[in-house]
């Protein structure tokens, strides 16, 4: 059973560990936090730390360093968010100001949150299946090239290029965009979607000119759609993976495969549990069934309107997680306020 004055030389651990990446000793633990006690009696809250695995020596007759089940303990009940400085909400407020769309402001608050934490950062893109298209628009820039726009209520756009269907000129152009938009128009991503599979599985195999240049295009709309529907990660700050490599126990390869293949990232971020307060952890070896035992990932909910997504961060399981977790907070909270104005605006 640890005691209470246990538990905080388990904090004291964790946070001069953190600092100084060096085992902690009974008399640097006297030295640095104000317990009142002797350094023998602290040796003794140590051995129970030990004895519940929440610590551990890495060499004979070292210091001591925190286990992953011991950092676990201190993000549950003992670590307390710092809060941000001025300067670092003045940093949010200004580089997440005025996003061109919803695909700048995620690549924004990737790096910033890489550029305040040094960590790998991560945002979920919401998931847009119930949102409405709201406007189609094609644009022919030319005899072999066009434009498609889709537009939804959650400020949403794609614009995809395709090649313009042989012998289609700008009358053909405006009765396939009053064609596209009937189809799709006022309903959701995922009714939209399976429309344009019904045109698509319908259509005869005699067909006309026109009939085959909307097949065309309902195709590239279709596939617009789906995108939408997709889980998605916006990712930054790979590289503070190589420059903090002795941070981590064995090799950082899993990390760096999981950032670029993205599916263990997304269901890892998905399954986290949250707390009351949209925070959460997994931590070291809580990551074993995604490969990613050497890792901590923290994240942060926010809403997006269409639902809820989070901001994470990605790093070794030494890290500073009360500043992480404060951060990732901030950003999330940011995140949502400039998401719900932007929807009150529309």
């Amino acid at each position: 059973m640890v005691t209470d004055r246990g538990l905080q030389v388990l904090r004291a651990i964790v946070q001069d560990y953190v600092d100084t990446h060096e085992p902690v000793g009974s008399k640097s633990i006297v030295e640095r936090h104000a317990f009142g006690v002797s350094a023998a009696t602290i040796r003794n809250d140590m051995a129970l730390l030990e004895d519940e695995e929440l610590i551990t020596a890495p060499h004979t007759s070292s210091g001591r360093v925190p286990t992953d089940k011991g950092y676990r303990v201190f993000v549950d009940h003992l670590a307390e968010l710092r809060p941000l400085s001025t300067a670092q909400r003045a940093a949010i407020s200004t580089f997440l100001q005025d996003p061109a769309d919803l695909d700048d402001l995620l690549a924004r608050t990737v790096r910033l949150l890489t550029q305040l934490t040094g960590q790998v950062a991560l945002v979920q893109y919401p998931s847009f299946a119930s949102a409405n298209v709201t406007h189609v628009e094609l644009v022919r820039l030319d005899e072999f090239r066009m434009l498609v726009i889709i537009v939804t209520d959650t400020g949403r756009v794609s614009q995809r290029l395709t090649a313009t269907p042989s012998g289609v000129d700008e009358q053909d152009v405006a009765l396939l965009r009053a064609q596209l938009a009937s189809l799709i128009t006022g309903r959701s991503v995922r009714s939209g979607s399976e429309r344009i599979e019904e045109l698509r599985a319908s259509a005869p195999a005699d067909r006309s000119r026109l009939d085959e240049a909307l097949l065309t295009i309902a195709a590239v709309a279709g596939e617009e759609l789906d995108e939408f529907r997709q889980d998605r990660l916006v990712m930054a700050g790979a590289a503070t993976l190589a420059k903090r490599e002795q941070d981590f126990r064995g090799s950082i390869h899993p990390l760096l495969q999981a950032i670029e293949e993205q599916v263990t990232l997304l269901r890892l971020m998905s399954e986290m549990a949250a707390d009351e307060k949209g925070l959460s952890a997994s931590i070291g070896r809580e990551n074993d069934s995604f490969g990613l035992t050497e890792a901590s990932v923290i994240a942060s909910d926010y809403d997006a309107g269409v639902g809820r997504a989070r901001v994470g961060l990605m790093g070794p399981t030494r890290m500073d997680y009360p500043s992480n977790l404060a951060a990732a907070r901030a950003v999330a909270r940011y995140l949502t306020r400039l998401l719900d104005e932007d929807e009150n605006r529309r």
